[in-house]
């Protein structure tokens, strides 16, 4: 009995080192393929084409960072719900998937200094609802999706009645079916709606948008050369302009963010 508990012992040993070493850059070099969380309901920072690919500026920043490691891209869906689980359980090397920077996301995952972007948050509103400020929306509904960390503060700040659902496509089904005023969530991502005609009819943007926040890219805590290289490889994107030509060709406006990083960064050498 004890030689089998000393070899069951000597596998779980094995398995948590092995675990723990998932996502390092030898690893990832040794197996070929980077594989990277992102959203694939989220446009245009992470969503389907008509093909099924997953597209947009963050799977554009996974591939510049497979390009630099000459490895493949492999991309898993993820939502707000999930997104840092699956990269504590190994599922993912890489987290790109619009997580907000805040002090508890950083005890459960390793944060990627400096934040790539940064955004606020705001209100997709019927227009027959007639909201006009964050006031309107007292005691009434407002669908969110589950996870997001603003979803709280706007129901004690201005009484919304928060409906939450999974990742964003559920709550623009909700909306659309008149199950809620409006569609709390990030700001950029509104404005990727509201270049779809069949969004921009019928709602709008009419407030300002509120707690503009940092974005981060994370990796499994202890995966310290990972974190290195994609630090280095932000750092450099900021340089070169590249998140402010992404959000250009993507057809959003460049957050003040991204341009003010670039100009910070421009002329370092």
């Amino acid at each position: 009995m004890k030689r089998l508990s000393f070899i069951v012992a000597g596998i779980t040993l094995a398995m948590l080192t092995a675990q723990a070493s998932a996502g390092k850059l030898d690893d990832i070099k040794a197996r070929g393929t980077l594989i990277v969380g992102t959203k694939a309901d989220y446009k245009p920072f992470g969503f389907r084409d008509p093909s099924g690919a997953i597209v947009g500026i963050e799977p554009d920043l996974a591939a510049d960072l497979a390009k630099q490691l000459g490895v493949k891209l492999e991309f898993v869906p993820v939502v707000a719900a999930n997104r840092m689980e699956f990269l504590k359980q190994g599922k993912i090397d890489l987290l790109i998937a619009t997580m907000s920077d805040k002090p508890e996301r950083r005890k459960v995952v390793e944060a990627v200094d400096p934040p790539y972007y940064s955004d606020s948050v705001n209100v997709l509103a019927s227009n027959r609802a007639k909201i006009t400020s964050w006031e309107d929306l007292k005691d009434k509904p407002v669908c969110a999706t589950i996870g997001s960390f603003y979803n709280k503060s706007v129901a004690e700040k201005y009484g919304a009645k928060i409906v939450g659902l999974d990742g964003s496509d559920k709550p623009l089904v909700a909306l659309k079916q008149g199950n809620c005023v409006g569609y709390l969530y990030d700001q950029t991502f509104i404005q990727g709606k509201l270049l779809d005609k069949q969004w921009s009819a019928d709602y709008s943007m009419p407030l300002k948008g509120i707690m503009e926040t940092p974005w981060i890219m994370a990796v499994a805590p202890g995966n310290d050369d990972l974190r290195d290289f994609v630090s280095k490889a932000t750092t450099e994107w900021m340089k070169k302009g590249t998140i402010v030509d992404l959000e250009q060709k993507w057809g959003i406006k460049p957050t003040d963010y991204s341009k003010r990083m670039h100009d910070k960064y421009k002329n370092q050498s």
